[in-house]
């Protein structure tokens, strides 16, 4: 019987349920596929009109199999846990209190800096590849990673002010600052992402609703398989996914995965879907350019190998999908002070 880590089910009215130590998904009398328990991760269903039995939902909470829904253009909308992994209170408590002193603030200075310098990371990555056959987009490449590194300085600024030594600083004190300082960055790496991704991708520079062209639709559909992963860690951690640092209250907006999300966007998606566009992969779509159902399964299944690379991680190699989880133990641990700071993760190049 095939190992399937992944159970990718996306075919318009299918069943899932539950058959001796398998999921079994099947549509009408055709079995579209069979998934054996103990080899099972995880379930992504990606399309409407799937049903689930009530055995198979049991069986997956049960052995902490997660079960992700996600839109046809990747908008994460339900996720199915264990209701027992909602029961931790010191570190929610913890997690709340965080917000109103620098513990939150060291936190998002964190996140913002590791995502920046995995954006000039990869962006560096990128650029040793084209020294010699592409010398101009080489030093431009290279001068962009060094106008994003230069934001980290900027964000850095703020752990030297008197109010955050005396621990009176606050999110609520520098929030628009801070988004400012990243939105220069997001506009000078996605201009150096333009001139690396293909003319017949006509990729305009990033655009999250009402794109047209097929990398933005592929980035936004990579960017919701990743929420899932991102959200299932913070669960397991103990973490509220929505009681955010940077990302604002409002009501069903996961803030709290937002944040975390943004040091592992750049490692995960963008440098699959950057790689994916610089082979060549055609990226389908329809008329109303959404990507095709195919297209869709066929880059979550990229995403989700991505999540297996090796990597290294705190001197020992690590698949990246383990490092997302101790990150997220280490945010826990640190934000009950029971660590003197949070690092992330930065993916050498």
């Amino acid at each position: 019987m095939t190992i399937i880590q992944h159970l990718i089910v996306d075919e318009f009215g299918a069943f899932i349920g539950k058959h001796s130590e398998c999921i079994l998904v099947t549509k009408d009398d055709q079995k579209l596929a069979q998934a054996p328990l103990i080899h099972l991760e995880l379930i992504l269903v990606a399309n409407r009109g799937i049903s689930l039995s009530a055995d198979a939902i049991r069986e997956c909470t049960e052995r902490g199999i997660p079960i992700f829904f996600v839109s046809g253009s990747g908008t994460p909308y339900a996720s199915l846990y264990s209701a027992a992994l909602t029961g931790t209170i010191a570190t929610r408590r913890a997690q709340l209190h965080a917000y109103t002193t620098t513990l939150g603030v060291n936190a998002v200075l964190a996140f913002g800096s590791g995502k920046l310098q995995n954006q000039a990371n990869l962006l560096k990555y990128i650029a040793k590849y084209r020294k010699q056959t592409q010398p101009q987009l080489y030093h431009e490449l290279r001068r962009a990673a060094q106008e994003i590194e230069n934001q980290i300085g900027e964000l850095a600024f703020y752990r030297t002010l008197p109010e955050f030594r005396s621990g009176s600083l606050t999110i609520e004190n520098i929030r628009e600052q801070l988004l400012g300082i990243e939105g220069l960055a997001a506009e000078r790496y996605w201009n150096a992402v333009r001139q690396i991704v293909p003319p017949q991708y006509a990729f305009p520079g990033r655009l999250r609703r009402g794109c047209s062209d097929p990398v933005n639709a592929a980035l936004n559909y990579g960017y919701g398989i990743l929420y899932g992963q991102i959200e299932r860690c913070l669960v397991l951690a103990g973490l509220d996914p929505y009681a955010g640092f940077l990302h604002s209250d409002r009501p069903g907006k996961p803030s709290m995965t937002l944040d975390f999300i943004e040091e592992f966007r750049p490692v995960i998606v963008d440098r699959t879907i950057l790689a994916m566009a610089n082979r060549g992969v055609h990226f389908e779509q329809n008329t109303d350019y959404r990507l095709t159902k195919e297209f869709r399964r066929q880059l979550a299944e990229a995403i989700f190998n991505r999540l297996e690379t090796s990597v290294e991680y705190e001197g020992k190699r690590q698949v990246l999908r383990n490092v997302l989880q101790m990150q997220a133990r280490h945010l826990a641990a640190y934000l009950r002070c029971e660590r003197s700071a949070y690092q992330p993760f930065i993916l050498s190049w």
